[in-house]
């Protein structure tokens, strides 16, 4: 039975039983390929989000009227992704098997393989809906099957075509777009033909996952992140993207990429705070419970 975390995310301090959320951090970045900091990032969340209010006044809602049970951070093999992935799928995976909605804080963004592993041997007709800079589609990264640089490759594997469903990509080798073109559906630079992806995947009925690597907003607004990239997103712009994709089947999610030491301003870290209290109010699992 997990027990709550001393230092949980604003609000997030229901028992585990009632909650509908439960949050789960990896602390790892061990593939990271530039600047390293993103294990940093699920505690800098928790210990600076009392520097917000529970209250959403772009949702009208409140964290308070919400069930969000926060299990605190999973101690990771730095030297070795796959038994860390295997620790990540395995607490994912107990949060399913208990009903409630898993919700990874990051860490590098391979931190998303061992959730998506849970969650598509739960739902095989998952889909995916990935913000990032990045096309994270190579098949290797210095010789690494396992990288940051490759994590929708290896979650490609596992679905297949057609379900990966990518906004604000705007950095990747010839080959990742090569790829994307032939493979996901890939929309370069911006949110645009996200209303349309959102359309089609209600209509299906699709359970979906919705990983935000915080590196697609734009650096002038969040500098925190290892491998930043000129011409992102703007903060409210990744609001609404994130409320739009919560009206559909959402079954999972996560939000990675926050290198909390590279920003001494602490703006990144407000940014990725507020980031996850508007998905947390978005979600409809987390509806307040009656």
């Amino acid at each position: 039975m997990m027990r709550p975390n001393i230092e949980t995310f604003l609000g997030c301090d229901s028992d585990y039983e009632r909650a509908s959320v439960v949050l789960y951090g990896a602390p790892f970045d061990s593939t990271t390929s530039f600047r390293p900091g993103a294990r940093f990032g699920p505690s800098a969340m928790r210990h600076e989000s009392f520097g917000l209010e529970t209250y959403s006044p772009y949702q009208d809602r409140d964290l308070g009227d919400c069930a969000v049970f926060d299990s605190g951070d999973l101690e990771l093999c730095f030297g070795s992704a796959e038994r860390a992935l295997a620790d990540i799928e395995a607490r994912a995976e107990e949060i399913l098997r208990d009903g409630k909605f898993p919700l990874l804080l990051g860490g590098e963004h391979l931190v998303t393989l061992g959730a998506v592993r849970a969650l598509a041997r739960r739902h095989p007709d998952l889909h995916i809906v990935h913000f990032d800079a990045h096309a994270d589609l190579r098949d290797d990264y210095l010789g690494a099957k396992l990288s940051h640089a490759c994590v929708l490759r290896r979650c490609h594997e596992i679905l297949g075509d057609g379900r990966i469903h990518q906004f604000c990509i705007r950095s990747g080798e010839r080959e990742e777009f090569r790829f994307a073109k032939a493979h996901t559906d890939l929309h370069p630079f911006s949110f645009d033909g996200l209303a349309q992806t959102v359309e089609a995947l209600i209509a299906q009925g699709a359970p979906v996952y919705l990983t935000i690597d915080l590196d697609c907003l734009d650096p002038s607004a969040f500098p925190g992140t290892g491998t930043p990239e000129a011409g992102g997103v703007t903060f409210l712009q990744l609001l609404e993207a994130v409320r739009r994709t919560c009206t559909t089947r959402i079954v999972g999610a996560d939000v990675n990429e926050l290198a909390p030491g590279l920003d001494a301003s602490g703006v990144s870290t407000a940014t990725a705070c507020k980031v996850l209290r508007e998905l947390l109010l978005a979600l409809p699992a987390g509806k307040p419970a009656l």
